[in-house]
């Protein structure tokens, strides 16, 4: 009996304590599996449907801003003050000092797909030796792509004319200080205002790109081939006619064994040019038939460029006919023209820093339409030195230049000067 009244108390207490110890472990059970269920609902992704859409690039933020600037002195070793050239650098001889010869600033980017903009202001153009830092649109151009790969555009405003590998290199890429008057001379400023059509399949995009960041010394993106219609009267001057110039260019950068890129092109152009009132001196004559109708402008031109890997050379000559003064009638008329240029460098790599030295000819007989009274130019130059890319932001260069210069116009018959100097130059890129 006693027994029983045991067996059945102890049966009550471990059915009791099987019951609690059932529970608590049912709810640490429930507990974890909650927690897991937890982990696994934290864990998993939003659906697609919530998942927020990467946010759409104004088209502000699209344009990136860089530019550069050079500064310059001339005058070291000078042996003739008035050796001078209008057109290449207005700080040069008698009275030049130190010069700020650029300053620019590039606003530029694909806007869309389809639409690219160009614009660069310069804050420091010298109209004449004693008017300087004058604020002046250099380049202001949109490019509207035919497909999306951008082989097929349109480039529509005021940008440098396709005429001359040296032409269409930047200021800011080219070794030695000014470009060939040979070349130069058909086109001041390299600019006008007009719409071209470029043609560039995408491997050759990607060539130019190459040829101008690696410091190639590349000209950018002009297109294998191109054509187009200008004004003629040169960047920031009115058309003065009734009649567009016409130009077209062909250039291709041919790949040679793994490396080396040699570039051959061939160019030209066509149209009247008209030399306005305020281009004239008191007394110089133009015949009737240049007054009503322009001066006959029209030249072709040849291009050789092989890219220093390490050496590299570059040529061109162009032939032509355009307005140029006469001394032997004081007047101003169609003459025949001719000139160009050569030039061997060698690139060097030390560390980060890259130095080129360069040797440059250049020769020019003929007209020069945009300075006063169209002056008849002979010029035969030579130039020797060295480029050194101290750091990507800082290029410093020195051009020691023999030249001889003759120039015709109604001041002076026969204006002929000889001399040498070395100039100097910090670019600063930004």
């Amino acid at each position: 009996m006693k027994v029983t009244t045991v067996t059945r108390a102890v049966l009550a207490a471990g059915l009791a304590t099987g019951f609690l110890f059932s529970k608590e472990t049912k709810a640490q059970t429930t507990d974890t599996a909650t927690v897991q269920n937890t982990s696994v609902v934290v864990q998993q992704p939003a659906p697609a449907a919530v998942q927020e859409a990467p946010k759409k690039k104004a088209w502000y933020e699209r344009i990136s801003l860089r530019g550069y600037a050079q500064v310059r002195y001339n005058r070291l070793l000078e042996t003739n003050p008035n050796l001078k050239c209008d057109q290449c650098d207005k700080s040069l001889g008698e009275g030049g000092g130190v010069f700020l010869r650029r300053g620019r600033l590039i606003f530029s980017g694909d806007v869309s797909d389809r639409l690219s903009i160009y614009i660069q202001p310069d804050f420091a153009s010298s109209p004449s030796s004693n008017a300087l830092h004058f604020l002046q649109l250099r380049d202001a151009y949109f490019d509207v792509s035919l497909d999306k790969d951008k082989v097929y555009r349109f480039r529509v405003g005021q940008s440098k004319i396709p005429y001359g590998f040296e032409n269409l290199q930047s200021s800011s890429n080219r070794l030695a200080l000014d470009r060939n008057d040979g070349l130069n001379s058909a086109i001041a400023n390299e600019r006008d205002l007009g719409i071209f059509f470029y043609w560039t399949p995408e491997v050759i995009q990607d060539r130019f790109e190459m040829l101008t960041s690696a410091g190639l010394k590349g000209s950018g993106n002009y297109g294998v081939f191109g054509i187009g219609i200008f004004n003629g009267q040169t960047a920031n001057r009115p058309e003065a006619n009734n009649t567009q110039h016409v130009v077209t260019r062909f250039s291709y950068p041919l790949l040679v064994g793994n490396k080396q890129i040699i570039e051959p092109g061939i160019q030209a152009y066509k149209g009247k040019y008209t030399v306005t009132p305020d281009q004239l001196s008191p007394g110089v004559g133009i015949a009737e038939k240049y007054l009503k109708d322009g001066f006959d402008d029209e030249r072709i031109a040849a291009t050789l460029v092989v890219y220093p890997q390490p050496f590299g050379f570059q040529a061109e000559y162009n032939v032509g006919r355009g307005p140029e003064f006469n001394p032997e009638t004081n007047a101003i008329e169609v003459k025949s023209l001719h000139g160009g240029y050569a030039q061997a460098m060698y690139r060097k790599e030390v560390g980060s820093q890259v130095i080129i030295p360069f040797v440059k000819l250049q020769h020019y007989e003929g007209g020069k339409k945009h300075e006063r009274d169209a002056p008849s130019y002979s010029v035969y130059e030579t130039e020797i030195g060295v480029e050194w890319l101290v750091h990507k932001s800082v290029e410093l260069t020195a051009d020691y230049s023999i030249g001889d210069r003759t120039i015709r116009n109604a001041q002076n018959f026969n204006n002929s000067q000889h001399g040498s100097r070395l100039r100097l130059q910090a670019q600063f890129n930004f």
